[in-house]
Parts: C-alpha cells; sequence; structure tokens
C-alpha cells in the first residue's frame, strides 16, 4: 500500500496541487491518478510556471482567437481544466461525486465583488461543462456571499484562502445556508460538494517570524500552525453533526469537506511532512505539491492525528497570545497577504502569456 491509499483508508483523500499541460499530455497525470490521487487544485501561479516551463501550450497560443491576454488565459485554462475533469471522471462516478474534483479559480479582482464572483462562477462552471469541476472562490466576506449563491445554484465551490476560524465558520454556515435553499426549493442536494481550503504552513511562516523578533521561546516556534487548524478541524466536526445540518444529511447532502492547503513545509528545519502526518482524519482533503507528494508516497504508516490533542492545540494558542501574539490578527493579515499574491500572480501570468505570445509569432 502506498502513502496515498494508506491516507484514503483513514479517510484523507490526496489531491494534487499543480496543473500543467504537459502533465496531461505525457499520461503523468493519468498515472498520479491510478496511484490514488483523486482531485486536482490550481491558481494563476501554478498556470504562470506551467506555461513558462513547457513548449505544450505553444500551438494553443499560436492559434487562439483571443484578442486579450485575459481571454487567451480563459481558453488555455479552461481546456486544461477539462482535460483533468475528464480524467478524473472515473473516479467522480466511482465514489458517486464525493471525489474526482478539479479546481478552477475565479479571476482576483473579483475577491471584493460578491455578485461578480457568482457571475464568473456560473459561466466558468456552464464553459468547462463538467459536474466535477469546482470554482474556487475566496474566504472574503464577498465571496462568502457568493459561496451561498453559487451552493443554491448547484454549483461546486471550493472555498480559498481560509486562515480564520471566525471565517471558516461563516463559510460553513452559507454552504449550509445554501443547500438548504435548494432542499427548500425542491431541488436536489446531493450532487453539490465543497470544499474549505484551509491554509496551514503560512501561519507558522508569519507567527514564527515574529517569534524570533521578540527572542521568545523555542518551543513556541512551528505550534501556531497545526493548533489552528486542528481547532477548526474541531469546528467542522462540530456544524457537520450539528441539528443544523441533519435534515440536509438525511436528504442526501454532503458535507463541506475541509482542505487542508499550503501543506508544503517553508522552514527546512521542520519534518517536511509536519503538515501531512499532523492532520490525518476523515473527511478532510491534503493538496500536496509535488515534492510534498513524492515524500509522503514514501511511507504508509500514517494514523489519525487531527483530533488528537485539540485541548493542547488551544493552550498553545494562548501562549502565543501571552507572549503578544493574537493569532487572528495574524490570519487576518495573512488574508490580505494572500489576495495581494494572487493578484500579484494573475498579472504576472498574463504576462507570461504576453512573453509566449512573442516567442511563438
Amino acid at each position: 500500500m502506498n502513502g496515498i491509499k494508506a491516507l484514503q483508508s483513514l479517510g484523507q483523500s490526496i489531491w494534487y496541487d499543480n496543473m500543467d499541460r504537459e502533465l496531461l499530455i505525457s499520461g503523468a497525470m493519468a498515472e498520479l491518478v491510478q496511484q490514488g490521487v483523486t482531485g486536482i487544485t490550481s491558481n494563476p501561479t501554478i498556470f504562470e510556471k506551467a506555461i513558462k516551463s513547457s513548449t505544450a501550450y505553444d500551438t494553443a497560443v499560436r492559434e487562439a482567437d483571443a484578442t486579450t491576454v485575459e481571454q487567451l488565459f480563459d481558453e488555455i485554462s479552461r481546456s486544461d481544466i477539462q482535460e483533468a475533469c475528464r480524467l478524473l471522471m472515473p473516479v467522480y462516478q466511482e465514489t458517486r461525486g464525493k471525489d474526482g474534483y478539479v479546481s478552477i479559480e475565479v479571476a482576483p479582482v473579483l475577491a471584493h465583488d460578491a455578485v461578480g464572483t457568482v457571475q464568473e462562477g456560473r459561466r466558468l462552471f456552464e464553459a468547462i461543462g463538467m459536474p466535477n469541476v469546482m470554482i474556487k472562490v475566496p474566504g472574503t466576506p464577498e465571496g462568502i456571499k457568493a459561496v451561498q449563491a453559487l451552493t443554491e445554484a448547484g454549483i461546486n465551490v471550493n472555498v480559498t484562502l481560509i486562515f480564520s476560524l471566525t471565517l471558516y465558520k461563516r463559510v460553513m454556515e452559507a454552504y449550509i445556508r445554501g443547500l438548504h435553499k435548494r432542499l427548500n426549493s425542491g431541488l436536489d442536494v446531493q450532487s453539490v460538494a465543497s470544499v474549505a481550503s484551509f491554509f496551514v504552513s503560512r501561519v507558522d511562516a508569519a507567527v514564527d517570524a515574529q517569534l524570533k523578533e521578540m527572542n521568545a521561546s523555542e518551543s513556541l516556534f512551528g505550534t501556531a500552525a497545526i493548533a489552528n487548524a486542528k481547532m477548526a478541524y474541531a469546528l467542522f466536526e462540530e456544524t457537520f453533526s450539528s441539528s443544523d445540518f441533519k435534515e440536509l444529511a438525511a436528504a442526501g447532502a454532503n458535507v463541506q469537506r475541509i482542505l487542508w492547503a499550503s501543506t508544503g513545509q517553508k522552514n527546512a528545519a521542520y519534518d517536511p511532512l509536519m503538515y501531512v502526518n499532523e492532520l490525518v482524519g476523515p473527511n478532510s482533503v491534503n493538496t500536496v505539491p509535488p515534492a510534498t507528494l513524492d515524500l509522503l508516497q514514501k511511507r504508509n504508516d500514517y494514523k489519525v492525528t487531527v483530533e488528537q490533542n485539540v485541548e493542547l492545540a488551544r493552550q498553545q494558542i494562548q501562549s502565543l497570545a501571552e507572549v503578544g501574539i493574537d493569532i487572528e490578527d495574524v490570519v487576518n493579515s495573512l488574508l490580505t497577504q494572500g489576495l495581494q499574491a494572487f493578484n500579484q500572480s494573475y498579472a504576472s501570468l498574463l504576462d507570461a502569456l504576453r512573453s509566449k505570445q512573442e516567442q511563438v509569432r
């Protein structure tokens, strides 16, 4: 049993945080699916790297009908996502819609535009035309409004850039409200799926930087991210075992699985699998970058860990507060930084496409 299958046996899906046409064409992505990968996530940064590093997009760029680079990216990304959805369709069918998803993100410029996000989410879902596509929406207040509307419309949503427990609770509530509205309208709730992408390693990077400036105790370093994530999982279990979800569950609704994002280790001093080992649990997803997937595959002795030591996690967050680190302030700043980074990545992606156009002419 490989590492992916070992984690699956414990109720956790492994998705691949990478999208590259070369991987699709060569069969490498199909091989990963055979090994047990059951989903793929993408974002502008991933597409930028793929376009810069591969000649697989040259013909598409040369022959595209697009008049702007934004339209060109739309054509290229939709084509890749459709192909990935076809690749994962057997997984989607075998798991009856519980798994087998490919995520594509709405343009970062819509992060604070609820109406625009809903319109773009609908457009992408219809244009891709595959039931196993997920529309990525940022966990901003406006994004959360869009989550409810898209869920009510029967569109699968991956809510991204979640760092805060407060915002995470609102994300789950928005998903549940959207399902209730569908059910009350006599619409099917079984075919709707969603994940909430809770970011991990960036929390440690931010908190550790503050601890270093304070010359704080070494015992506090590398504790914030996993503690924050374990408290999020406890909130997940509480929310989806509540009476508010029971009626939906009886109608066949899916829980909104928690997805661990940013799980590649950013500090070389830490175990490169620390954000895998400590966050194993049922009804969860871990979307991992290539290097982490390679390491993950070499082990098969995983065990459920995310439900353990939750009280210790609360104490660790309290210990950080006692030295002057407010975790809510940290995670709110990380959301702002994440949105800025996505906007910058999108701009860089468009620049890369312009360069590619010049190269292939």
